[in-house]
């Protein structure tokens, strides 16, 4: 009994609005009827005309009056028509489904149809926070822009960056796993590390984001065309094309490297990039601008969000879009930089720095029940968060991992969006 129901709702998905084809079905559906009206014409012109054999009585069903002969062949003709159509679907587009998929032909249209009338969304971050959003993302819309910051200069990232002198693609290369509709063995070969030689620590991915930048001439080309190699659902540019260096102010020095600075454990007071004057990618700007949600975070506040904020042109194209715009704040304070640090802090530590009145919404963690696990303490939202900034909307909900507590839960977080943010 299950299975009819499912059955008949993967039929009655055919019909669902927005889908582009009952039209060009309906088109085709006439142009068989003109077709079949012509093939009649032709036989009304053999029944009268010609001496058939006697057999034909009884092909054509000729014992039973008109009425009958014509259900039973529409009948008939309708099954065969329903039939040819499903396998005809199956054959060709059955080698563009995703290899794992279980779907059918009409759930693959009806999903896609409806993520590409998803809002613009555009993201901004860097490191584990913005993969695990666009994972999230990616099943709502496809009108995604993610953009990342270049100040990475540690592990394979730094070495390549310092050997090479391109963008750090480290970062570039999590956004591409997380929006990737590639096969899982793809996913995992552009994840996968070397453990030993000169190769040892490369991220297989990083290697290949060089090697495209190498060959296409240009950065941005190659986050394209490796896109187009795991079939990814939006774009992924950089926040500024010029090589910057963060750097921090700490307990009244100056220490210079986003990998270098959460390891002095001492309280960041103030973060700059370095040269002065980085300007904002064009293309990053643009995609703003065009933006209808713009989420910052979630993300290292003084190493992932802030260097993309700081790049000049990139708070004023906020600013100047009409987007809603939403902060997503952090789970857990990170060992290094935001050690102590509330909700409040995470606003006043961005307002410092790039000015107030940026965001709409900010989104925070309702359950406290599951606290971060790795001596991380939990970024607690209090009351009192509100009225010090009544021209923020706070919304507070699940967006937790389970499994790894420090996180979010990617499925949970797009969800809170879509329907607390966008559909508000």
């Amino acid at each position: 009994m299950a299975s009819r129901l499912t059955s008949t709702t993967r039929w009655l998905r055919w019909l669902t609005p927005g889908l582009q084809i009952k039209r060009w079905l309906l088109l085709l559906m006439v142009a068989e009827l003109v077709l079949v009206l012509g093939v009649a014409y032709a036989l009304k012109e053999a029944y009268q005309t010609l001496t058939l054999p006697h057999s034909f009585y009884y092909i054509t069903l000729q014992f039973l009056p008109y009425w009958a002969r014509a259900f039973v062949f529409g009948v008939f003709g309708v099954g065969l028509l329903l039939l040819s159509y499903v396998k005809l679907t199956q054959s060709v587009l059955g080698p563009f489904l995703p290899g794992t998929s279980s779907s059918s032909v009409v759930e693959v249209i009806h999903a896609f149809r409806l993520r590409s009338r998803g809002p613009r969304v555009v993201a901004i971050g860097g490191g584990t926070g913005l993969s695990s959003l666009l994972r999230g993302l990616k099943n709502y819309t496809s009108n995604l822009s993610a953009i990342v910051t270049v100040a990475d200069d540690g592990g394979s990232s730094g070495r390549l960056r310092d050997e090479y002198r391109i963008l750090p693609p480290g970062d570039f290369r999590q956004c591409l796993i997380a929006l990737a509709d590639a096969e899982p063995l793809m996913k995992q070969l552009f994840d996968h590390r070397f453990k030993e030689g000169s190769l040892d620590g490369h991220a297989f991915g990083n290697l290949f984001i060089m090697a495209m930048a190498d060959v296409t001439g240009n950065f941005e080309q190659a986050l394209r065309e490796s896109g187009k190699v795991l079939a990814v659902k939006g774009t992924i540019v950089p926040s500024t094309l010029q090589d910057v260096t963060l750097v921090a102010s700490i307990n009244g020095s100056t220490v210079e490297g986003e990998s270098i600075i959460p390891k002095q454990n001492g309280p960041i007071s103030h973060v700059f990039l370095k040269p002065d004057g980085v300007q904002v990618n064009p293309e990053a700007a643009q995609a703003i601008l065009n933006a209808e949600l713009i989420i910052v975070g979630p993300g290292s506040l003084y190493t992932s969000i802030l260097p993309n904020l700081l790049v000049e042109g990139m708070v004023e194209a906020i600013k100047a879009s009409a987007a809603l715009k939403l902060y997503i704040c952090n789970l857990a304070a990170q060992p290094g930089e935001t050690d102590g640090y509330g909700v409040q802090d995470y606003l006043r530590v961005i307002q410092e720095h790039v000015g107030a009145n940026l965001f709409d919404f900010v989104l925070v963690n309702s359950n406290t029940a599951h606290a971060p696990t790795g001596g991380q303490a939990a970024v607690v939202f209090r009351p009192a968060d509100i009225t010090r900034n009544p021209d923020v909307r706070f919304i507070a909900s699940d967006v937790v991992n389970v499994q790894k507590p420090s996180h979010h839960d990617s499925e949970k977080l797009a969800r809170t969006i879509m329907r607390k943010v966008w559909q508000a």
